[in-house]
């Protein structure tokens, strides 16, 4: 297949407007614009991050196409069509590949704990329908699978579009599980511990902190790629400081009003979170304290990263 996806593809949110009833075309648009205006290599629209769960179908039509129109091939732009009903996530993805996508960002079918044999059929549906590069997203926490290195080498085997994954089963280890496992065909994307999945062998990272942090976030992984393996833990860990600030005392996805929060303090206002997730207003002083604390770590991240590129040039 003609599309190679590497390094890191931010995992968009999803711009609103004020009053969170509709998508916010034109800060939508100014969001992509910041994303290629520091390098970031591509995009995954409608992921966890993107609350795929609160958006209508109109809505998903509208910001994918309008992702698709404005980078225009400047970057990549997958989209995530993940349903729990096999027919919607075919429809979805069929949608996708109207529009222009690169490809397809999809995971199990959530909820119902499928069998093995119901998730390959279920991918099997996808592939005979569309015909775009899917990156497999592994993420027992969400889906309540765990997809076996062993069921993803079976994926690769039947199905030729079937050559990335998001691997966010929290054991590192399994990059080099599947990368065995498959020969070497398929890509592993770093969904956590990316500095230490780059050196067991991924390609890529799907990455969250990219909605607000694009340009550090992204070259780190440039870093890890090219073996400066200090220059990439230093980042890191300054982005894991970030990540506990944020984590303490929210939920596993407590993330989403954070990322939108700090996306407005680097100038790219996207809006709040819709229901039920909780909004960055209704924080109140908590938020702002924590806000408080996570800007300036992004503006280090920003000199650190300006002092690197000067040595190296």
């Amino acid at each position: 297949m003609p599309d190679v996806f590497r390094g890191s593809y931010t995992v968009t949110v999803t711009p609103f407007t004020e009053d969170g009833t509709a998508i916010d075309v034109a800060a939508w648009k100014r969001f992509l614009d910041w994303q290629m205006d520091v390098g970031v290599p591509g995009i995954i629209v409608l992921g966890t991050t993107g609350e795929f769960l609160t958006v209508s179908d109109e809505e998903r039509r509208e910001l994918v196409e309008t992702a698709v129109n404005h980078a225009a091939g400047r970057m990549k732009v997958l989209v995530g069509t993940m349903n729990a009903h096999t027919p919607h996530a075919v429809r979805y993805s069929a949608e996708a590949r109207e529009l222009g996508a690169d490809g397809l960002m999809i995971i199990p079918p959530y909820y119902y704990t499928p069998t093995e044999d119901e998730i390959f059929n279920f991918y099997k549906a996808i592939c005979e329908a569309v015909d775009l590069p899917i990156m497999l997203y592994n993420n027992p926490f969400t889906s309540n699978v765990d997809m076996s290195a062993e069921l993803v080498a079976r994926l690769t085997r039947a199905f030729e579009q079937v050559r990335y994954i998001k691997e966010a089963s929290m054991d590192v280890a399994r990059v080099h599980d599947i990368i065995e496992a498959t020969d070497g065909v398929m890509n592993v994307f770093a969904g956590e511990r990316v500095v230490e999945s780059y050196a067991l062998g991924a390609v890529g990272y799907v990455n969250p902190y990219g909605n607000y942090i694009p340009r550090a976030s992204w070259i780190f992984c440039e870093y890890a790629a090219k073996g400066m393996w200090e220059e990439a833990k230093a980042i890191q860990r300054k982005i894991d400081a970030m990540q506990d600030i944020i984590g303490e005392g929210h939920p596993t996805y407590g993330h989403q009003c954070y990322s939108k929060a700090l996306a407005a303090a680097a100038g790219y206002p996207v809006g709040d979170v819709r229901p039920p997730l909780t909004r960055f207003s209704e924080l109140g002083d908590e938020g702002l304290e924590r806000l408080d604390r996570l800007v300036p770590i992004m503006e280090e991240l920003d000199r650190f990263v300006d002092d690197i590129e000067a040595r190296a040039a």
